[in-house]
C-alpha cells in the first residue's frame, strides 16, 4: 500500500523537489546580501547617517521578503488542493477504490497509508521552506521588527508545520464528501484561503492579553514609524510605530510630556525644528518574548483541527462511503 501511494504521488514529490532546490539557491543568495547590508548599513553605519542608512536597508528588502511570505503562506493551501483534494476524491471518482479494497486491503488502512504518507511528505516540504524563509530573512527581522505581521508569522518558523498538516486533511476530508476533483480543489483553496484572512485579523491579537509599553520619544523611535502628526483636538502623536520584534494594537500613539500631561498641537509646532526629548506613551503591544508563545498556540490549534478532521474522515469513510 505504501509503494502504491509513492507511485501516485511521485510526479507531485518531484516538482516539489525541484521547486524546493530553486528556492533554495534563491533564498541563500538573497540571505547572504540581506547579512552583508545588515553589517554595512546597520551594524557598522556612520553615526551621522544611520538613521537614513538604516531606513534604505528596510526598504530596500521589504518587498521581496514580504513577496516571499505571501507565497509561503500560500504553499499549505496548494498542497491540500493539490496533494489532499485529490487523493481520495480522485479514487472515488474514476471508481478505483473498489479495486484497492478487493485485494484484503481494509477502507481504514487505505486511508491511513495515505494520510501518513502523503501528509508527512507535505508537512515536510513545508517545513523545509519556511526553515530557508527564516533563515534568509532573519537579519531583516532582526531590525524591521516585523516577526509578528500577518505574511511574516505565517510563514516562518514552526507554526506553517502546522498550516500544511490542516490544508492537507481538510482536503482530504473535502475530497471525501464532494467525491469530485476540482470542486475538492477549489473549495479546499477558498476555506483556507477564508481562514488565513480570519485568524489573523479576528483571533490571533486575542490569544493572549496584550500590555502598554512607555518608551522615550526619541530619533531611533521615529526610525521605526512611518511618520508623526499634528491633531487639533488630540494632540501630537506617531504614525505606524513597531518597536522591534513586537505587535502593535494599535496605528496610532499618543505622545505626553515627561509628567504625564499630553503634548499638544501647539508643543509640537514650537519644536518640529528642534530636537524631540519627551517621553512617548507608547501603544498596546504584544512583546517580543511573546513570539514563541503565540507559534506554538497556533501551531497546537492547527494540528488538533487536522486530527478532528482526520477522525472524520475515517468515519465517513466507514459509514457513509459506499
Amino acid at each position: 500500500m505504501i509503494w502504491l501511494t509513492w507511485r501516485q504521488m511521485r510526479t507531485q514529490v518531484l516538482v516539489a523537489a525541484i521547486g524546493l532546490a530553486v528556492f533554495a539557491a534563491y533564498l541563500i543568495v538573497l540571505g547572504l546580501r540581506i547579512r552583508h547590508d545588515y553589517t554595512a548599513d546597520v551594524i557598522n553605519c556612520v553615526p551621522s547617517d544611520c538613521g537614513n542608512s538604516r531606513r534604505l536597508f528596510a526598504d530596500r528588502y521589504v518587498a521581496q521578503v514580504s513577496l516571499l511570505g505571501l507565497l509561503l503562506m500560500a504553499l499549505p493551501g496548494l498542497i491540500g488542493a493539490f496533494w489532499g483534494a485529490p487523493l481520495v476524491a480522485r479514487e472515488l471518482e474514476t471508481r478505483t477504490d473498489r479495486l484497492v479494497w478487493n485485494q484484503s486491503v481494509t477502507r481504514a488502512r487505505w486511508l491511513a497509508v495515505k494520510l501518513l504518507v502523503v501528509g508527512v511528505v507535505a508537512v515536510a516540504v513545508t517545513g523545509a521552506f519556511s526553515l530557508l524563509l527564516t533563515w534568509s530573512a532573519s537579519r531583516y527581522d532582526q531590525w524591521v521588527g516585523g516577526r509578528f505581521a500577518a505574511m511574516n508569522f505565517g510563514a516562518c518558523n514552526v507554526v506553517p508545520l502546522g498550516y500544511a498538516a490542516f490544508a492537507f486533511v481538510l482536503g482530504v476530508l473535502v475530497g471525501l464528501l464532494v467525491r469530485r476533483t476540482l470542486p475538492a480543489m477549489a473549495i479546499t483553496l477558498g476555506v483556507f484561503a477564508v481562514l488565513q484572512i480570519a485568524v489573523p485579523a479576528a483571533i490571533r491579537p486575542h490569544l493572549l492579553p496584550p500590555v502598554t509599553t512607555t518608551v522615550r520619544y526619541s530619533t531611533d523611535v521615529m526610525q521605526h514609524a512611518r511618520g508623526f502628526g499634528i491633531n487639533p483636538d488630540k494632540g501630537a502623536n506617531i504614525h505606524g510605530y513597531t518597536m522591534p520584534g513586537t505587535w502593535p494594537m494599535r496605528e496610532t500613539a499618543r505622545i505626553y510630556n515627561a509628567d504625564g500631561t499630553p503634548y499638544t498641537a501647539e508643543q509640537a509646532r514650537t519644536c518640529i525644528a528642534g530636537d524631540p526629548d519627551k517621553d512617548f506613551a507608547c501603544m498596546e503591544t504584544q512583546p517580543a518574548g511573546r513570539y514563541w508563545p503565540f507559534q506554538w498556540i497556533e501551531l497546537s490549534a492547527y494540528t488538533l483541527l487536522a486530527l478532528l478532521l482526520a477522525g472524520f474522515s475515517f468515519w465517513w469513510l466507514r459509514r457513509r462511503i459506499s
